[in-house]
Formats: C-alpha cells, sequence, structure tokens
C-alpha cells in the first residue's frame, strides 16, 4: 500500500480504490483522451472532501472531481486522485416549491431532481441528451445546457448558491455581490473591468474559459455564476441550491422537415420569437429510419408549451405556418414525442459511426456561433470538412447556434493524428471568424483549451491563469484543463491499444472483424447507466441491480479496453478484473439494441470467456449448464427423466447436486418432461399435414426437455393456421430436399439420428470450440432444408437470436450460417408471413409479462404485438431482463442479483395485473423466474393461442 493510499484510507469515511479495477474504470470519460489516475475516493460528505483534499495537498497529488463521466472534452480525467461522487454524495437534501429551488449534492442524478420536481409542476430548466445518468456537479462544472436552453438558458441561469471546497481547504458559500469570493479576486476583477467588458463573444451558447464577466457589477457580481464552467479548476463543489422552472401542464413537438441541414440552419433563429421551449436539429444521415418523420432531408424539432393540449398545439401549429418547411407533422400525444425524442437523444451515440459503419469522434463536438449565423457557418464548416478529407454529421441545438458533430478523424495513425490538429486549428479560426465560442455546451477540458487564445486573445488568456491562481495557487485541482493545457493531441486513448488485430474467435463483422474496434465502440455517453428503462428497454439490467460502474455496459468496455492496452491490466486475456467485471452480464444482448453505438457485450463476455479459461479448468456450472443440451438428451435416452425428477425432490440429495454444480442452493431443479417434444411429434405420426406452406420447426433444448408444452401448442396454432410442420432433420447426408413438398423427401425431415441444436449454451459460457463443433453439426443435418423455400420457427427467443446472430458470426467462415441465419422466424413471424390472412382466436384478455430481452436486442417484436392486437390480447408488456437468463440467474453467487433484474419491472408487472389477466414469457428462463420467485406461471404466446382455439 502506498504511503498515498494509507494516509487517504486513515482520513476518510468513504471508500477508498486504488485498485486496477477503480482505476481502469476512470481512465476514460466520454472523450478522445485517457489518463490512468493513482486512485478512485468516494467521498460521504464535505469532510471527506477536505481530508481529502488536505491529504492530495501534503502528498502534491492532482484532485479531480468526477460525476457520470460523460464529460466529451477529458476534463473528467486526471492522472492523481479522482473524486466519485455518485456512491455517496448523490441526494437531493430539500425542495422549496414556493421559492421554486432545490439543494443537491453534486452526485444526483438529472432526472432524479426532475422526477422530484415534477409533482410540484416544476422542472430544472437544463437537460443534457444524458440526462439518465448524468449528474448536477458535472453540469455545474461544465455549465451543461441542453435541448431546452432557447427557454431556460444554461445550467449557470440556474444555479443560485455553491458551497465549495478551496484545494486548500477554505469553504466558501458562493452567490452574488461578491459572496464567497476568494481573496484576491475582486482586486482581479476591479483591474480588468474595460477587458472583462469587451472581451468575451455576447452569445447564448459562450461557455469556453472563465465566465470572469460575470463578476462585472452590473451583473451582480456572481460569484457562483462564475464558478459555473470552471471544470473542477477552481474549487470542488459538495452542494448546489439551484432553480427551477414552471413546467409547462401540455406540450407539443412540430417536427419541421427541410430539404437540407442548411436549409434548417437558416430557419432556427426565425423562429425564436416564437417562444419555443426547443430548436433542435439534425440530418437524414443521423436517422437510422425515417418512419415517423415529415419528408425532408434535416428536420427541426420545435417544441411548445401550454396550459393545455389544445394551446400547445395552436402555439406548435402557429411555427409550421412561421417556418417555410417541406413537410411538418405536428405531435401532441406524449407517448409519440418521446418516440421522436429518442431519435434526437441518440444522435450523441448514433454519430460515433458513419453511414458506411466507419468509426467518428468527438474534439469538434459543440462549438456554437450567433444562431443567425448558423447557415453560413455550418458551409464553411462542411467545405473545411472536405478539404481535409473528413465526413461528420453535424446536429444541436440550433435556436442557440450550437453544433454538434462526430468526425471520422484517423486517431490511430501519426498522419491521422496530425490532420486532427491541423484541422482543429484551422475549425477554430472559422468558429472565431463567425463571433463564436469553441465550446458551447462541454466545456474545453484537453480538447479545446489549447486554442482558446485564438478565440481570447493572449492577455485574456492569462487573465484566466490569474484567476486559477487566486482559487488554486498550488494548481492542485484538474490541472491540464482550462488553463496551462495539455496539447490537443496528447494522451489520446486510442494510442495504447494493439496496432495489429487481435486474434478472436468471433468475426465481428460491424468492426472489419477487429476485437479492438469492437471494444472502441464504447464512447463514453453511458445509456447504459441509467437507473431505470422506458418502455421495452433493456439496458443494463445488472447495473440496475448493483449500481456498480463495473457493472455497466460502460464499465465493462473500459477494462476491456484497459485489457488490450495492456499498461494497467496486465495480465491480458487471464485478468482476473475483466473475468469479475463480466461475471454479473446477464448476456441479456441489451446494449446490442439499447446501446446508440450497438456495443454487444455478451459476446465480448463470450470472447473473454473462452480465451480466458483456454487450456483451463473452468467453473462447475459451465460444465453443468453449458453441457445442459447432452445431460437432458441422455436423459432422453436413457428415459430416465422421471428417476431424475425423484432425485430432484429429495433435498439433501439436490443440495449436494447443485453444490457440485456450481447451482445456486435457493434455486429449485426445474422438472424434465416425461415425454419429450420430438417423442410426442413421432406419436402423433411425425409427418406434416397436407395444406400450405412448410414450416420447419425447430425443437430447441428447453422446448423439446423442460417444456414440450410449448412445442405441442405451437404445432397446434401453425396447423390451424394452414400450415404445414416438419421438424428438422435428424440423419445427416440425405438426399436434397429439393422444394419440400414431395412425401419421399419430407420423410428426411423426420428421421431418428442426431439433433439440431444452436450451440446457445456454449457461446454463453464461452466455450466456443465446442458452440463451433455443435453449429457445424447442425448446418450438416440442415442441409436438406436449406435446400428448401422453408422457413425455420424458433419459439424460444434467446435460441432463435443465437441463430440470428451467434451462428454466423462465430461461423463466419461457413456460407450455410448466414444463409440458416436468414431462414430463423419467430413464432409470429412466421404466421405473419406465411398464413397472412389467418385470423387468430380472439382470446380478448389483458396480457402481462415481459418482452424477452434477446427478442428485444436481436428479434425485434412488432410481429408479435400485431398477434397479440389480432388475438385481443390488451396492454404493453414490460421491458428490462427478467434476471435469470438463461445459465446466469443459476449459478451461484447470482441469486441476489437476479432477483433485484426481476423486481425491476417483471415482478411488480405482474403483481399489478388485473385478475384473470394472461401472463405471457416466450422465453423458458422467464417463466421459470415467475414460477421461482412468484409462483405465477407465465405461457408461451403459443399455448394461450393454442386454449383459446379451444
Amino acid at each position: 500500500m502506498t504511503d498515498l493510499e494509507a494516509a487517504l484510507r486513515r482520513a476518510v469515511r468513504g471508500e477508498v480504490g486504488f485498485d486496477t479495477t477503480s482505476r481502469a474504470l476512470t481512465t476514460m470519460d466520454a472523450s478522445n483522451y485517457r489518463r490512468v489516475p493513482l486512485g478512485v475516493v468516494a467521498p460521504r460528505d464535505a469532510d471527506d472532501v477536505a481530508a481529502v483534499l488536505e491529504v492530495c495537498r501534503e502528498h502534491g497529488v492532482p484532485v479531480v472531481a468526477r460525476g457520470g463521466g460523460t464529460s466529451i472534452a477529458g476534463q473528467a480525467t486526471g492522472a492523481g486522485v479522482v473524486l466519485d461522487f455518485t456512491r455517496h454524495m448523490n441526494r437531493l437534501v430539500g425542495i422549496d416549491p414556493q421559492a421554486r429551488t432545490a439543494v443537491v449534492q453534486p452526485g444526483l442524478v438529472l432526472d432524479r431532481l426532475q422526477d422530484a420536481a415534477a409533482p410540484h409542476g416544476l422542472r430544472f430548466g437544463p437537460d443534457p441528451s444524458t440526462h439518465s445518468r448524468c449528474t448536477l456537479g458535472g453540469m455545474i462544472g461544465n455549465n451543461s445546457c441542453g435541448s431546452h436552453s432557447v427557454a431556460w438558458g444554461t445550467t449557470a441561469d440556474s444555479v443560485r448558491e455553491l458551497s465549495v471546497l478551496t484545494a486548500r481547504g477554505r469553504r466558501l458559500r458562493l452567490g452574488q455581490e461578491w459572496a464567497g469570493a476568494p481573496e484576491g479576486l475582486r482586486g482581479l476583477v476591479d483591474d480588468e473591468l474595460a477587458r472583462l467588458r469587451t472581451g468575451f463573444p455576447g452569445l447564448p451558447r459562450r461557455i469556453s474559459g472563465y465566465a470572469l464577466d460575470a463578476l462585472l457589477p452590473e451583473r451582480g457580481a456572481d460569484v457562483a455564476r462564475s464558478f459555473c464552467g470552471s471544470e473542477g479548476t477552481l474549487g470542488v463543489l459538495t452542494e448546489a441550491v439551484v432553480g427551477l422552472v414552471e413546467s409547462p401542464r401540455a406540450r407539443a413537438l412540430a417536427v419541421l422537415g427541410y430539404a437540407d441541414e442548411a436549409g434548417a440552419a437558416e430557419a432556427a433563429a426565425g423562429l425564436l420569437p416564437l417562444g419555443p421551449l426547443t430548436v433542435e436539429g439534425m440530418a437524414v444521415d443521423l436517422v437510422p429510419s425515417t418512419e415517423g418523420l415529415p419528408r425532408g432531408g434535416a428536420w427541426l424539432f420545435v417544441e411548445t408549451g401550454g396550459d393545455t393540449e389544445a394551446e400547445a398545439r395552436t402555439r406548435a401549429e402557429a411555427v409550421v405556418r412561421a417556418a417555410d418547411v417541406v413537410d411538418a407533422l405536428v405531435v401532441t400525444d406524449p407517448g409519440g414525442q418521446r418516440t421522436l425524442w429518442r431519435i434526437r437523444e441518440d444522435a450523441s451515440g448514433t454519430a460515433t459511426r458513419m453511414p458506411d459503419g466507419s468509426e467518428a469522434w468527438p474534439g469538434w463536438e459543440d462549438c456554437a456561433v450567433p444562431p443567425a449565423r448558423l447557415g453560413g457557418y455550418l458551409r464553411d464548416f462542411r467545405r473545411l470538412l472536405t478539404a481535409h478529407e473528413l465526413r461528420g454529421t453535424p446536429y444541436g441545438h440550433f435556436g442557440d447556434g450550437c453544433i454538434h458533430v462526430r468526425i471520422d478523424f484517423d486517431l490511430l495513425s501519426p498522419d491521422g493524428v496530425a490532420r486532427f490538429r491541423r484541422f482543429s486549428e484551422e475549425l477554430a479560426d472559422v468558429v472565431v471568424a463567425h463571433g463564436g465560442s469553441l465550446s458551447g455546451e462541454h466545456g474545453d477540458g484537453q480538447a479545446r483549451a489549447e486554442l482558446l487564445p485564438r478565440m481570447y486573445g493572449a492577455e485574456t488568456v492569462a487573465l484566466f491563469e490569474r484567476a486559477k491562481a487566486v482559487w488554486d495557487p498550488d494548481d492542485l485541482l484538474n490541472p491540464g484543463m482550462l488553463v496551462r493545457p495539455a496539447p490537443l493531441d496528447a494522451n489520446l486513448r486510442f494510442s495504447v491499444l494493439p496496432r495489429e488485430p487481435v486474434d478472436v474467435e468471433f468475426g465481428y463483422p460491424s468492426d472489419g472483424g477487429d476485437f479492438s474496434a469492437a471494444v472502441r465502440r464504447c464512447v463514453g455517453v453511458a445509456k447504459c447507466r441509467t437507473t431505470s428503462v422506458s418502455g421495452a428497454g433493456v439496458m443494463c439490467p445488472s447495473y440496475r441491480a448493483t449500481g456498480e460502474e463495473a457493472h455497466s455496459t460502460r464499465g465493462r468496455a473500459r477494462l476491456l479496453h484497459e485489457m488490450l492496452a495492456g499498461e494497467l491490466v496486465t495480465d491480458g486475456w487471464r485478468s482476473t478484473e475483466v473475468r469479475d467485471a463480466l461475471d454479473l452480464c446477464l448476456s441479456c444482448k441489451g446494449c446490442r439494441s439499447d446501446c446508440p453505438v450497438e456495443v454487444d457485450m455478451a459476446t465480448y463476455k463470450a470472447e473473454f470467456l473462452h480465451h480466458h479459461y483456454a487450456g483451463r479448468r473452468r467453473p462447475a456450472a459451465h460444465y453443468a449448464m453449458g453441457w445442459l443440451p447432452v445431460w437432458l438428451r441422455w436423459a432422453a435416452r436413457t428415459r430416465t427423466a422421471p428417476v431424475v425428477n425423484a432425485l430432484a425432490s429429495v433435498r439433501p440429495l439436490a443440495a449436494a447436486a447443485k453444490r457440485l454444480g456450481g447451482i445456486a442452493g435457493e434455486r429449485a431443479v426445474p422438472r424434465l418432461a416425461g415425454e419429450t417434444f420430438s417423442r410426442w411429434w413421432r406419436r402423433r405420426g411425425g409427418r406434416p399435414a397436407e395444406g400450405g406452406d412448410l414450416v420447419v420447426l425447430w425443437p430447441d433444448t428447453f422446448t423439446e426437455h423442460l417444456s414440450p408444452s410449448v412445442g405441442r401448442a405451437a404445432v397446434r396454432v401453425l396447423e390451424a393456421a394452414g400450415l404445414r410442420v416438419a421438424l428438422p432433420p435428424t440423419l445427416r447426408g440425405g438426399a436434397v430436399v429439393g422444394d419440400g413438398t414431395s412425401r419421399s423427401a419430407l420423410a428426411l425431415l423426420t428421421a431418428r439420428r442426431g439433433q439440431v441444436c444452436c450451440g446457445l449454451t456454449y457461446v454463453s459460457t464461452g466455450q466456443l470450440d465446442r458452440a463451433r463443433a455443435v453449429m457445424r453439426r447442425t448446418l450438416d443435418l440442415m442441409a436438406p432444408v436449406l435446400e428448401t423455400s422453408a422457413p425455420v420457427v424458433v419459439l424460444e427467443p434467446s435460441c432463435a437470436a443465437a441463430l440470428r446472430t451467434d451462428l454466423p458470426e462465430l461461423l463466419h467462415d461457413d456460407p450455410r450460417a448466414a444463409r440458416l441465419a436468414a431462414r430463423v422466424l419467430t413464432f409470429a413471424e412466421a404466421l405473419e408471413r406465411h398464413a397472412p390472412d389467418w385470423t387468430p382466436p380472439q382470446v380478448n384478455l389483458p396480457a402481462v409479462g415481459q418482452t424477452h430481452c434477446h427478442q428485444h436486442a436481436v428479434l425485434g417484436d412488432a410481429a408479435d404485438r400485431r398477434l397479440r392486437e389480432s388475438a385481443g390480447l390488451t396492454g404493453e408488456l414490460s421491458g428490462g431482463c427478467c434476471g435469470l437468463a438463461g445459465n446466469f440467474g443459476f449459478e451461484a453467487g447470482h441469486y441476489e442479483v437476479s432477483a433485484a433484474c426481476a423486481e425491476d419491472q417483471l415482478l411488480p408487472a405482474v403483481r399489478e395485473a388485473p385478475d384473470g389477466a394472461a401472463v405471457l414469457a416466450d422465453g423458458f428462463s422467464c417463466r421459470t423466474q415467475l414460477e421461482q420467485l412468484a409462483g405465477v406461471r407465465g405461457r408461451h404466446l403459443a399455448e394461450v393461442l393454442a386454449e383459446g382455439l379451444e
């Protein structure tokens, strides 16, 4: 233990982490930069903060205050001690509806403040797109803004008083009329009044530099306002009094379509006199699908408010009339507005990939110009991109002249980094020529501070340095930011990654087969750190259960990044730090769809486990659960299911077996079916009925051995819909099936040797060699089916997802894998595509339950929604993950997290269900979790429809 660590442990009551994991999790924020800290401290209160500052001052070690870690300019990274306020100093201290103020701690997430203010008809005005995970301390440090800044300004406009600790331990209460000003600050201002009155651009989004002009006497000598945007370089915030604004009772959203981005930009300023709440802009190249948007190549999102829906709509319609648009849409439905806003909020992530899949990066994320000059600035910006052979997709706060953009810089090669520097210098000059600010929202950090002399001039920058010396004469707080900055092309986080592709098993088709590129996908916007999900969202259930960064998608990606870097995590694939962080990953695949850049941590986990345990003994659960298809087939072949069930009902024997197999003692062992689904199929004749389209029904392991009732129900419904059902071949190397219509050829589909398997259990436990062998055997068996046009209907969503994604990505060298993946349909998709004229039975029941996480992430549930609606099953299914997640919830040590995931959404939804509701759960894991934790029997949609046929 170092002297610094020992001293901090003696002085601080909060957690002190100098271990590899704690440090690795805070090497980066959401920027291009990386610094390795000495350690991380999670202070419990202001006294702890004071103790950290004292110890670090004595040791000459810098201190960096960190909120949600979503800063885009590098200011939340540092080489000293990082203060993490999100763990303990995260409370809403109080709220005063009459005064319209709230008292908050720096680690409070913005959405939690909004939740508390909403019942009073109030809200905090600024709302960055990261509102579900950014903290008030980080917002004050960056002077954050958000989409509503045209109505409610920046964070500085909402700050009333700030409690701050200086680097030398003074406790100050900052406010107006010089309240809390450190000694020497007033004299510095008095000496520079002329410069402060003339040297600062007058535009709504001027965030760059220190806001020293807020100290002018005519502006109230507001020390608290001047402190905003100082990026943790002047003092450490411990508490804030912030103002709240009245939230409109009703809102409407006018989406205005323009031919191109320049047209939208030039129209934005003209809408400001109408008093909108937002004027946001984005172009077509940031939108995955234009479905639901009006015609055009670019759009303005203009929100209006009112006391009633009619009043809000009237104002929105006035905006449409005033705007010269190609097309327009006015939405008053809150759900429809949320759907449209998610397109805009996800832009910070989706912008990190160009339309062709190549990478794009921040660095010039948020410069701002006067709104009236935005159109001209964007044209100059586009010309500069072209001159440097770069690409970027601008979007952002058009009403405030603030543009976000990520550019396809090559930050991996020396030539690319040199181009990054040249472009940055030239663009800074373009911004200044338009009267703008290098930062319009996210601060200067390391990305732009070096260029501040181009905006302010050397003398004003020297004034910034003098102000820093007044507050922090020892340069202890976040050195290298704002003043005396590090070069903008130093400390790039990509420089430590391997230059050659890492030898891996999966194909990573979206990343050119490069595992490093896959890990680089995580840019740190931290959508995975949300404490609640909306609608059918899933990501990230383990983070919501534990609240620990290490168990978020971002945290795991950071550890993988450090593993590849080899500087902090030095044992590569054998890393216990990475293994432990991935241990609580449920492999739900929620991040594959919910993460704006589609990080697929389930695949990364499987990859890591494969390498981590190569040539070594695995955990017992990998053999017990990973090889589950083998054990179940043995029980079926020997017809010993009744014996297994009897033994499992004897508690001492079951407990011993669970201990031996690495299974959680709290779990009951599921009962094996007395008759497998395939045996039932053969007993009923084993041949397709005559009639319509042929469909091949996949007998997944769970349907086959544990819930054959689902398979029987599916057969009944599919045949009732006029389809001919067959099972996959069980004999390798038979004759070609052809078009699948001849009876002799179809006999091959009911032969009795071998069984298909998607390999899911092997993939989820990282046994990729075994998974590959199982998948190749399956492709051999399915060869006759691939010669037909028959779809493959998979009832278990996790198995369907494995066939759709894991199969072609693991067997990327076998063209048959992609062909089979393209054939896979869910139960609802099969009915919709191959029996479009069939009318399902009218069940007419409310439905509750949960959309399977793999269905949400990989398969989509639009067809299921339409089928439920057609059958009279009303209501929405919840999101999240059931928490059992295949082998995860059965493994020893996972029970508490598994149960917490179920309590997040699934169990509350079922408890609140109306009497007689159909509890839908298409996944075997979901049904098992419901039975074991709630005593409720969930049913597959096929079972509900089959019952309706009666």
